[in-house]
């Protein structure tokens, strides 16, 4: 497996550490970055849908693409990087869509997580690839993934058991 750069693969493990430091909080172990261009972080989440306090649209993706929409202009959101330790559903794929973010890296395709959560009624997986949701869309997003999955499966060990 080869990164297309050093910083993706750098990023894409923080991520991973990220969603394990979430887990170990109690929340669902997913979690995303958005980084610009120029390498610096501007925004990370960990998700926070936790039921039955949680919301459920605060997925980690979409919050980091909201932070970083708020940050960043329209121009420096298009040279930009989310970093996920899971590839987004099809709820966060539409934030980072619509809030304009250029470029996706992502650890766990949805397949494998399904094949961890499994009917789980905390995440009802979509069989839906985020490459699928961008293709629909006007505006291309490029997409790298997944990588790292046994790392970024890890954090997920033994939390879907009921």
């Amino acid at each position: 497996m080869s990164f297309p750069t050093s910083q993706d693969e750098h990023f894409l493990r923080y991520a991973i550490a990220l969603s394990r430091r979430v887990r170990d909080s109690g929340k669902h172990p997913f979690a995303a970055l958005v980084v610009d261009a120029a390498g610096t972080i501007v925004a990370e989440a960990g998700n926070d849908s936790l039921p039955p306090d949680g919301d459920p649209t605060r997925h980690a993706e979409l919050v980091a693409a909201a932070q970083a929409a708020r940050r960043l202009s329209t121009e420096e959101l298009a040279k930009a990087t989310l970093y996920s330790s899971a590839e987004p559903c099809a709820m966060c794929a539409g934030a980072i869509y619509w809030c304009g973010i250029g470029r996706v890296v992502y650890a766990l395709s949805e397949h494998a997580l399904l094949g961890l959560t499994g009917d789980h009624p905390e995440n009802p997986t979509f069989s839906l690839p985020c490459r699928e949701v961008f293709a629909r869309g006007q505006r291309r997003i490029e997409v790298h993934g997944p990588w790292l999955e046994a790392e970024a499966a890890a954090p997920h060990a033994g939390f879907w058991k009921r």
